[in-house]
């Protein structure tokens, strides 16, 4: 096929050559070739023929009308979905190889006379001007801690201009982990841009006690940091797109980090944090120029961070127990009927009475959960023993299974009211002693021999009587071996 370069090259040729057929030797074609272009005095380009008529018949034509009535009422109807209708509608007509061609023609309706299509807007980005944030769900990675199903979020942070990007581990979206993770973002930046913008955080707000208090709280912190709030429109993602485009960049750096580690099990979350920071540090290694570029454009800090707790007031109940965001807690029976401060956290919650800090426990994630500590209530369930076998949250009081299983030999052997004392008994010796050592002494005895409250107290105690202290003798120091070291460093000095 001869191209446009070398018909170029033959009219430049035939000026300068004797014949026609050394300058089409030349130009790389046959010299009738030659002669035909240089007859018409054109390139191959422009005497190349559009095709703008059929090779065959359009099997569609009769149908086209009716086929484009329905893509007007419904522009979301798939071209397989109209051929099936065919296929149907007029059956041994339509053969499956010709849905390529419908394709084609609904394809090129789509261009010519079809609805709009959304279309994106390029932004300009300013140093310093827009911080966005997101939390995205890491669950999908299989990331465990201590071989436990670690299911969690990250709240993920980044400026737009440079990218720079850092987050922080949170299990829910709620104001306390959007406050922390805001503001440990900020510290870590070491500034403030003079907007941060999310989506409608419609999660964070439906877990908040009350919608107007989120907005209140939120507004505060940002007038703490003298920060200017945005939010995206209702189902429109796109605004955000930075953080969302980053939350799926982050998501597979964190898979391919893990994969190079060679395991996705950490030892505590800790570890996983510490995983975490230094894979960000190593995100962001690549945007330094343009993130110095912001940091001195940059706000400054406040003095102090603003507090990130919800603080609430509730009354232990009868059962000893809190309900808190919809959950409920365990707390000392003493305090039943008595009013505590509670301070909410983003992972914990701090209990207080007359100002003074009784008790802190881990915030549980989701709703109508409950965390029951046995230590909390097995006084008193020692004192009224026939509650136990349908107490709501019995399952609660095996913190083991080897609690279960001597539960379950109590009351093979025994009634079940003897079974849940003797079975209180023991939980009882496990509060006051060491549930490790009760643990230990039932391992022992299940199986074994009977399990009774006195076996498990005799082998609990026998296991703390300590082992004499080995006594060891250090010798004197022998100075006269300084002298003689110094001495012979004097005479090699001498001869030297």
């Amino acid at each position: 096929m001869v191209t446009d370069q070398q018909v170029r090259r033959l009219f430049k040729l035939m000026k300068t050559q004797t014949t026609g057929c050394v300058a089409a030797a030349k130009a790389g074609m046959d010299e009738k070739t030659a002669r035909k272009y240089v007859k018409a005095g054109n390139l191959p380009s422009e005497l190349k023929v559009e095709h703008t008529w059929r090779t065959r018949t359009d099997p569609f034509e009769a149908h086209w009308e009716d086929i484009r009535e329905k893509l007007a009422d419904n522009p979301g109807l798939e071209a397989k979905t109209l051929f099936e209708d065919l296929q149907r509608r007029f059956p041994g007509v339509f053969s499956d190889g010709q849905l390529r061609t419908l394709q084609r023609r609904v394809k090129r309706w789509r261009a010519l006379e079809g609805p709009s299509k959304e279309t994106f807007f390029p932004q300009l980005h300013r140093p310093g001007e827009l911080a966005q944030s997101d939390y995205t769900h890491m669950g999908k990675l299989g990331i465990t801690i201590a071989k436990q199903p670690f299911d969690h979020l990250i709240y993920h942070f980044v400026l737009t201009y440079s990218n720079w990007e850092t987050g922080s581990i949170c299990y829910s979206e709620s104001f306390e982990s959007l406050s922390e993770g805001l503001q440990a973002a900020l510290w870590e930046l070491g500034g403030v841009p003079q907007a941060h913008q999310t989506d409608r955080l419609t999660a964070a707000v439906h877990n908040a006690l009350h919608q107007e208090e989120f907005t209140q709280r939120y507004q505060a912190l940002l007038r703490h940091y003298n920060l200017s709030g945005r939010k995206t429109q209702a189902a429109s993602p796109n605004e955000n797109g930075d953080v969302e485009q980053s939350n799926y960049r982050l998501k597979r750096a964190v898979r391919q980090a893990l994969l190079l580690r060679g395991s996705f099990d950490f030892e505590s979350i800790e570890e996983y944090r510490r995983f975490l920071r230094e894979l960000f540090t190593k995100l962001n290694r690549g945007r330094r120029e343009r993130f110095l570029e912001e940091q001195r454009i940059l706000r400054h800090l406040p003095q102090r961070r603003l507090e990130s707790c919800t603080r609430l007031e509730v009354t232990v109940s009868r059962a000893s127990t809190i309900r808190v965001s919809n959950n409920t807690y365990s707390v000392e029976s003493r305090l039943i009927g008595e009013s505590l401060q509670v301070e909410l956290f983003a992972d914990h919650l701090d209990l207080f009475y007359a100002q003074k800090r009784v008790d802190s426990m881990p915030r549980l994630r989701g709703r109508c959960r409950h965390l029951i500590n046995y230590r909390h209530v097995i006084d008193q369930l020692q004192r009224k023993p026939g509650a136990f076998e349908n107490y709501r949250y019995r399952e609660e009081m095996f913190p083991g299974s080897c609690f279960r299983l001597a539960y379950d030999e109590l009351k093979e052997r025994h009634t079940q009211q003897v079974a849940a004392r003797e079975y209180l008994k023991i939980l009882a010796l496990a509060a006051k002693e060491s549930e490790v050592a009760v643990a230990a002494a039932l391992d022992e005895l299940c199986g074994h021999q009977p399990v009774t409250a006195q076996a498990v107290e005799e082998l609990v105690h026998a296991q703390q009587i300590a082992s004499p202290v080995t006594e060891i003798g250090v010798a004197a120091v022998d100075l006269l071996s300084y002298d003689r070291l110094l001495s012979g460093q004097q005479e090699l000095a001498h001869a030297i």
